[in-house]
């Protein structure tokens, strides 16, 4: 890697391009971390930014819980899909490099592949040993694009005779949220196994194997596959000790997670009104019937375009006394800067570019544009819910309930109610996703969890109602149904043959929609569990 301290050759560019590539980056790559000499500075899920352009300059200012660094951007290059900054420090000439990568993972391809091998070796050793009679056969990691298998996992076949086993297993290198996506991959390889054995052998199932300790998500997962459609066994191995131990997936215990109290809207409007004004005069008039002004709890106030935030209002403390005042902040995404008079002029132009560069109908190349397409279509049916089915109930939509299990943070996209009172969790993708069907299950397994917790004896409300959710409706007994919504072009080819294989207690229906969304929304084609194809 080039030392932080070597300047970035190339064509001049002006603080315009500079400023386009660093948001293009970070709308293309939420999860994009900020490096400096190999070291990850902000995590830029969690850290905040501003840039500004004035004077012929671009100045990045980047902000987190235990560090802020403010840098002077005066070239920018993309490099094996890395963006690398020529930084300067105030003050200073010599130039410094900062990089922005996609995500965590820094190892180079070589690194991962000399790991993945050596777990070959290991993962084999292992079978032969605890799985007597059985015999390892065709293990490999070679990544196959055209059925979704990555180099990150092994997979192969344990054989005895005719009988077989297909095996799929993740390294303790790997990331969690790789090590998360084995039981999709799982499902597609078992499926594989089947259909490229031209009944010559009998795959009894599938034997998953994950690092010691990051089993939790895959076995509550494991719960609500279908058994009389193959046979699920969960292993940990310890790479070190080389030992086995299997997981039950009836022992998963409670979900340790709570729900937050619906907050009184009436109140906080009211509260809100005089700071929610000053904000709506930053955006252009004709275009103030489309903003979105979303209360997410008592002490905040959430201003949205599509989906996307520029402006909120949080209640604080005054100074070091007790009295409570409201901030404006404004700002896209990570990028968050409070409102005062001086900048007021500055950020209401600022705002009205976002609303002419984030328009229905704007430029696709516009990174503004395809900034957060999910949160985009989140929004228009929360407006308008039941294109995915009649008998949702447009009055009670509600999104990103939270949901806190162990050390993940669950958040539901939409949540709501069909006429007839059963649940409705609604689960979206805007692009193309392999895991939709799998992390679908999981909001429903928790929403199914609180729905059955401790019913009120005097009133009959469950956990939800007595959180403020769908009030005046009586909510059935019965589980919530699933509803897994995507554009019609972005349905992955994975989710239906995920789909086949969850157990009949999940009622499901798989909405894809017009790719016109935007703009409208219009169910295409739908497929439901209960259909005789599936």
């Amino acid at each position: 890697m080039r030392s932080s301290r070597t300047a970035i050759a190339g064509p001049e560019q002006t603080v315009e391009q500079i400023a386009a590539a660093l948001e293009g980056f970070l709308a293309e790559h939420p999860k994009a971390v900020v490096l400096e000499d190999g070291k990850v500075l902000f995590d830029m899920r969690e850290a905040k930014y501003t840039l500004a352009t004035e004077h012929g300059r671009c100045t990045l200012h980047l902000w987190g819980e235990d560090r802020n660094l403010v840098r002077r951007v005066s070239g920018t290059a993309l490099r094996n899909g890395v963006l690398r900054l020529s930084t300067h420090r105030f003050g200073q000439t010599k130039p410094q490099t900062l990089e922005l990568a996609p995500d965590k993972d820094r190892r180079t391809p070589s690194t991962r592949e000399a790991t993945r091998v050596k777990y070959l070796r290991v993962l084999e050793r292992v079978l032969e040993r605890n799985f007597d009679g059985w015999k390892p056969d065709g293990f490999r990691t070679a990544m196959d694009l055209e059925k979704s298998f990555g180099p990150a996992y092994a997979r192969g076949s344990l054989l005895q005779g005719q009988k077989a086993w297909a095996v799929i297993a993740v390294n303790e290198e790997e990331t969690q949220a790789t090590v998360d996506g084995i039981l999709t991959l799982g499902i597609l390889w078992l499926q594989h196994c089947r259909e490229s054995g031209n009944g010559r052998r009998l795959y009894h199932g599938l034997k998953i194997f994950v690092p010691r300790g990051t089993s939790l998500l895959t076995l509550s997962r494991l719960a609500w596959l279908n058994a009389d459609a193959a046979q699920w066994e969960l292993w940990e191995l310890d790479q070190a000790s080389e030992e086995l131990e299997q997981r039950d997936p009836a022992d998963q215990g409670n979900l340790t997670t709570r729900l937050m109290h619906a907050p009184n809207v009436d109140a906080a409007r009211e509260r809100f009104g005089e700071s929610a004004a000053r904000v709506m005069t930053l955006v252009p008039e004709p275009m103030r019937e489309v903003v979105e002004q979303k209360i997410r709890s008592g002490t905040e106030m959430a201003f949205l375009l599509h989906g996307l935030e520029f402006a909120r209002i949080r209640m604080g403390y005054a100074g070091s006394s007790f009295n409570r005042a409201e901030e404006i902040t404004v700002g896209a995404g990570a990028n968050e800067t409070p409102l005062t008079e001086e900048n007021e002029t500055e950020l209401k132009e600022l705002v009205t570019r976002l609303f002419a560069r984030r328009a229905v109908g704007g430029d696709r190349r516009e990174p503004l544009y395809r900034m957060q397409p999910e949160r985009w279509l989140e929004s228009v049916l929360r407006r308008d819910v039941e294109p995915l089915d009649a008998h949702l109930n447009a009055a009670h939509v509600y999104t990103q309930v939270p949901a806190f299990a162990a050390a993940d943070r669950g958040m539901l996209d939409l949540l709501g109610v069909t006429d007839d009172g059963r649940l409705a969790v609604i689960e979206l993708k805007a692009d193309e996703d392999l895991h939709l069907a799998l992390q679908g299950l999981d909001y429903w397994v928790r929403v199914r969890w609180h729905h059955l917790q401790n019913p009120d004896a005097m009133s009959g409300l469950g956990e939800f109602q007595r959180h403020g959710y769908f009030g005046g409706v009586r909510l059935s007994a019965e589980a919530p149904k699933l509803y897994l919504v995507a554009p019609a072009l972005r349905v992955h080819p994975a989710t239906e043959i995920v789909l086949r294989y969850l157990s009949s207690r999940v009622e499901w229906t798989l909405v894809a929609l017009d790719e016109r969304w935007r703009a409208k929304v219009r169910a295409v084609w739908r497929k439901r569990s209960s259909d005789p194809r599936i």
